[in-house]
C-alpha cells in the first residue's frame, strides 16, 4: 500500500514552544503531517528542539503555540488520557522506564494499569516478548541485562500497550555499536510489519537512512523535510544540523580525493557495483578491503 495515501496519524500546525513566558522559543512554526504507517526520523544539532518536539507529540509538554493532532485527536489537557493510549515512547535510557522486579513484571505493569483481563495480559506479554526475542529473559531482573537487552525489554513494554504511534527518543544513544545495530534491525522489523507509525529522534545517519522520511531541525524550525537518501547527500544540511555523513558516502568522497571517478552512494552494494565494471577493484573481497580502507 502506498503510505502517502493513508490518512494522517500525526499533524502539527505552526507548533511553538517556550520554556517560560518571554523566553526565546525552543521551537517555532513547526508544521508537518505524518501518514499512518510511515517512519520519520528527526535529526538536528544539540539544542535544535528534537527531544522537545517528541515530548510535545507525546503530550508530556504543552505546546505554547499552534496545535498537534495525533490519531485523530487534538492533544490538550482534556485528551491526555486518550493520547497516552495511542502513543508510546521509548527513551534513551531504558533504566528510566523499568518499574518491575522482573522483565515480565515490567511488561505487565502498564497492562495491569489499564485493567486488562489476566488472560489478555498473559497473551500480550508472551506475544511481545517473542517478537523482541526476550522470552528467555522474562524472569530476569532488568538491572542484570545488557544494554541491548534492556532496550528490547523497554520496547516490548511499550509495544504491549499496542499504541498507534511509537516514539523513539535517541533510543540508541547509550548503546554500543552491536546493540545499536540490533535496535536498528528491530525498528526495520516494526516498519515492515506495518501497523505502527514511528517517529525517531537520532544523531545516527544509518538510522536516518533506514527511515522512510527525514525531518532536519535547525534553530527550532524545520530546515529540510524529504527522502533521507537525498538530504544526507547535502553537505550544507549536514553541517547545519551537525550530522556525520553515512560511512559509505564518506568513502565515496575520499575516493574522489584520491582521483577515483565515483558518484555519491549510500550503500556498500551501490558503491562496489559502480566500481567493479571500471576495474577500480580487483575482486569483491579485496575490493571491499581497498575501498573501505581509504578513510
Amino acid at each position: 500500500m502506498d503510505k502517502r495515501k493513508l490518512p494522517p496519524a500525526l499533524r502539527l500546525e505552526n507548533v511553538g514552544y517556550r520554556r517560560d513566558a518571554g523566553a526565546a522559543p525552543v521551537l517555532s512554526g513547526v508544521s508537518f503531517t505524518v501518514p499512518a504507517g510511515q517512519w520519520v526520523a528527526i535529526a538536528g544539532r544539540n539544542g535544535s528542539g528534537k527531544s522537545t518536539l517528541l515530548r510535545l507529540i507525546a503530550g508530556l509538554l504543552p505546546a505554547s503555540e499552534g496545535g498537534i493532532e495525533a490519531a485523530g485527536t487534538r492533544i490538550g489537557p482534556a485528551s491526555l488520557s486518550e493520547i497516552r493510549r495511542r502513543i508510546g515512547i521509548v527513551f534513551a535510557n531504558p533504566d528510566n522506564q523499568f518499574v518491575g522486579q522482573t522483565v515480565a513484571d515490567d511488561i505487565a505493569f502498564g497492562l495491569e494499569n489499564r485493567c486488562l483481563k489476566p488472560e489478555e495480559i498473559e497473551r500480550r506479554l508472551l506475544r511481545y516478548a517473542e517478537l523482541l526475542e526476550i522470552a528467555d529473559l522474562l524472569d530476569r531482573h532488568p538491572a542484570y541485562l545488557s544494554g541491548g537487552q534492556k532496550q528490547r525489554a523497554a520496547i516490548a513494554a511499550v509495544l504491549a500497550l499496542e499504541p498507534d504511534i511509537v516514539l523513539f527518543d535517541e533510543a540508541g544513544s547509550m548503546l554500543d555499536e552491536s546493540a545499536k545495530r540490533e535496535l536498528l534491525a528491530i525498528m526495520r522489523q516494526l516498519r515492515e510489519a506495518g501497523g505502527y507509525t514511528m517517529i525517531s529522534v537520532t544523531h545516527d545517519s544509518e538510522e536516518l537512512l533506514a527511515a522512510d522520511r527525514a525531518i532536519l531541525l535547525a534553530n527550532g524550525t524545520v530546515a529540510a523535510d524529504g527522502l533521507p537518501s537525498e538530504l544526507l547527500k547535502s553537505e550544507r544540511l549536514l553541517e547545519a544540523c551537525r550530522l556525520q555523513a553515512p560511512y559509505v558516502l564518506q568513502v565515496c568522497r575520499a575516493l574522489r580525493r584520491q582521483g577515483v571517478d565515483v558518484d555519491d552512494y549510500l550503500t556498500e552494494k551501490e558503491l562496489i557495483d559502480a566500481l567493479w565494471p571500471s576495474g577500480s577493484i580487483m575482486s569483491p573481497v579485496a575490493g571491499k578491503e581497498r575501498i573501505f580502507g581509504v578513510l
